[in-house]
């Protein structure tokens, strides 16, 4: 596959997963919105727990789905024979672990990079929604 073919099937499934990422946190808000009223009154630490536990949750299974459309996305392109390589690959560069013992070829390689662009983005939506819900979820007498 050549450079440019790369960069935009590879911009498309970063959007895909930007999208999917993002609708699911703003899916989840109203619900949260709801969990917290309902749980004002209660103890802090279960609503503490409540609203942290489901946000991590959501950011977990936002992530989860990400890799695997990137796996499915390399099977798709014949890049790797095994749905667990695929899994594998996609999760080390989705998480810029890369340990590269397992690497892309020449022409696929500007491709698989995405995959790494797309964890740094969501990883940092991620990490400010659930800083926006331990902020909501503390004691106003702590902030």
């Amino acid at each position: 596959m050549g450079l440019w073919a790369q960069i935009a099937l590879g911009t498309a499934v970063m959007s895909l997963c930007a999208t999917v990422h993002i609708g699911l946190i703003v899916l989840a808000m109203k619900p949260l919105s709801r969990m917290d009223s309902h749980f004002r009154d209660h103890f802090t630490i279960v609503r503490a727990g409540l609203l942290i536990g489901t946000g991590f949750a959501l950011t977990v299974f936002g992530h989860t789905v990400q890799v695997w459309i990137w796996a499915i996305s390399l099977l798709l392109l014949g890049t790797f024979e095994t749905t667990e390589l695929s899994v594998y690959f996609s999760l080390a560069s989705f998480t810029t672990l890369g340990y590269g013992d397992v690497t892309l070829g020449e022409d696929i390689r500007v491709f698989g990079a995405f995959t790494a662009v797309t964890g740094m983005l969501t990883f940092g939506v991620s990490t400010a929604f659930l800083v926006g819900l331990i902020a909501r979820a503390l004691p106003k007498n702590l902030h």
